[in-house]
């Protein structure tokens, strides 16, 4: 019984590439995926086909642009004063290279926009009355979410700073 079960294991192997447990989550995924999508579709059917149109749209048309030509503006910001891109280290074992300094960028970027995109009716004051439900006046939201992204921004640029002085030469941190 055994060696069968193992058989089977490395049948499903050879043919998905990943191992029986990873297949089983997939599928799972899968089923979940469209229960929640039958379940969406009950109510109004065309709306939610023109609304998941039209973000793909937008996403495709207008988003991806945008940010594709801001993050080219950020890697010319931090490309290396000869010209040349900064080089990235490999670890042992032929693992992944390190991230470039552009990362330092990226992630408070994506962080400060994905509140923004999830708080936007706060933060831009959409929802009238809900000073009721938070006890917090409405006005407070806008300077909130910007001391966070000044807070993502500033403990970005002080991990590049640790970086970079932590990948100078020995001799020079202690010279100074």
């Amino acid at each position: 019984m055994r060696g069968r079960a193992r058989g089977l294991a490395e049948g499903i192997r050879a043919h998905y590439g990943g191992s029986l447990a990873h297949l089983v989550l997939v599928l799972c995924s899968f089923a979940l995926t469209c229960y929640a999508g039958l379940r969406l579709l009950r109510g109004d059917t065309l709306g939610i086909a023109i609304w998941f149109v039209g973000a793909a749209l937008l996403h495709d048309l207008v988003l991806l642009p945008l940010y594709t030509v801001t993050d080219r503006l950020a890697q010319r910001l931090f490309r290396d004063r000869r010209g040349k891109k900064p080089r990235s280290r490999d670890t042992a074992g032929g693992s992944r290279p390190v991230p470039g300094r552009v990362n330092y960028l990226r992630v408070p970027a994506f962080l400060a926009l994905l509140l923004l995109l999830v708080w936007y009716p706060l933060v831009l004051g959409r929802v009238p009355g809900f000073t009721a439900y938070t006890g917090l006046p409405a006005d407070v939201f806008w300077g909130r979410w910007l001391l966070i992204t000044v807070a993502l921004f500033a403990a970005s640029a002080a991990c590049l700073l640790v970086t970079r002085w932590r990948a100078r030469p020995r001799r020079d941190r202690a010279g100074r």
